[in-house]
């Protein structure tokens, strides 16, 4: 759609010719340089004709009138007003915290009739959760022995899948730092003004290495209001499974009590995932309770034309100051 910003300043058109026909002309005195007091014996003994002042080149008051009309033109400030499109509200800041420890290959998950490890399950899942919020910034971290930032909050969330579903058991280590992985988030989240914060905590143990205290990285997430979803993985431990006899029995339990307190002091929930549907009805629950940001306005795109009537004005100009500079 089509629209002026100032249409009252077409008012200002006749401007030009009212001048043109009321305003006094000027004399040829005041019109010289320098003012000859003998003007008409000059001309005689030069035997030069004098111009007269009143007649003007009617194609070029015709011609300076329609580049008075583009730059009034211009001044109206022209615009085109494109067609309404949605504008997403800010959605959250949300970060997907996933453990990467050795225990993470434990196939006891089962998709399309055959089994699949924990680290799998997780990857098909949260790669749906990902992919559904549409407007929220995501950010992945991975941890294991240590934690790592491996996305930083983004919009990109075809990049964001891609990272986890090439994330591999080794990258951080082989034991759990559940502390140090809330603890990153914290760091992350701090310098952001979103108050909708996020972080889903996935692993299927408990705290055995790592600098930080899950309990007090808990108090650091509180202090900044960071609501933490934790997410416990897989059945009850078998020390008969494939991991378990590879590393002797030695496979730690998972921390339900921990991951509770955590969930429950920053606000958030913890559930227990034994299977692949579970993990899934956890994600629609967290959908749920998190809902995307929906569409409640529009904006309608300006985009601005005035350059041109201003170009084409001041290009008649020129060519009328060239023009006059060359009869005269």
């Amino acid at each position: 759609m089509f629209e002026l910003g100032w249409p009252w300043l077409l008012l200002l058109a006749p401007l030009p010719w009212l001048v043109y026909c009321y305003a006094p002309a000027a004399g040829a005195a005041q019109q010289s340089g320098l003012e000859v007091p003998f003007i008409d014996a000059l001309e005689s003994a030069t035997g030069g004709q004098r111009t007269s002042t009143g007649k003007r080149s009617l194609g070029l008051l015709i011609w300076c009138y329609l580049a008075w009309l583009c730059l009034l033109f211009a001044a109206t400030n022209p615009r085109w007003i494109g067609e309404p499109v949605p504008q997403q509200l800010q959605g959250r800041d949300m970060v997907l915290a996933v453990d990467l420890s050795e225990s993470m290959l434990e196939q006891d998950f089962e998709l399309g009739n055959q089994l699949i490890s924990r680290l799998a399950a997780t990857k098909a899942v949260a790669g749906d959760f990902i992919q559904r919020r549409v407007g929220d910034r995501i950010g992945l971290i991975l941890f294991a022995e240590q934690a790592y930032l491996q996305a930083p909050l983004t919009h990109d969330r075809t990049t964001v899948k891609q990272l986890l579903d090439e994330a591999q058991i080794g990258l951080a280590g082989r034991s759990t730092a559940i502390g140090d992985a809330i603890g990153l988030a914290v760091k992350r989240f701090k310098s952001m003004r979103n108050e909708q914060r996020v972080l889903i905590l996935m692993t299927d143990g408990t705290n055995t290495a790592g600098a930080l205290d899950p309990k007090k990285a808990t108090e650091l997430a509180m202090a900044e209001g960071l609501k933490i979803y934790s997410i416990g993985i897989g059945r009850d431990r078998s020390r008969g499974g494939l991991v378990g006899r590879l590393l002797g029995g030695s496979m730690p339990e998972l921390d339900e009590e921990t991951l509770t307190y955590i969930a429950e002091q920053t606000g958030g929930q913890y559930f227990r995932a034994q299977d692949i549907d579970q993990l899934a009805e956890i994600y629609q629950v967290l959908d749920e309770l998190e809902p995307v940001a929906q569409d409640s306005d529009t904006f309608r795109p300006v985009s601005s034309l005035y350059h041109w009537p201003l170009l084409v004005g001041v290009l008649m100009l020129i060519l009328a100051a060239l023009w006059r500079a060359g009869r005269g």
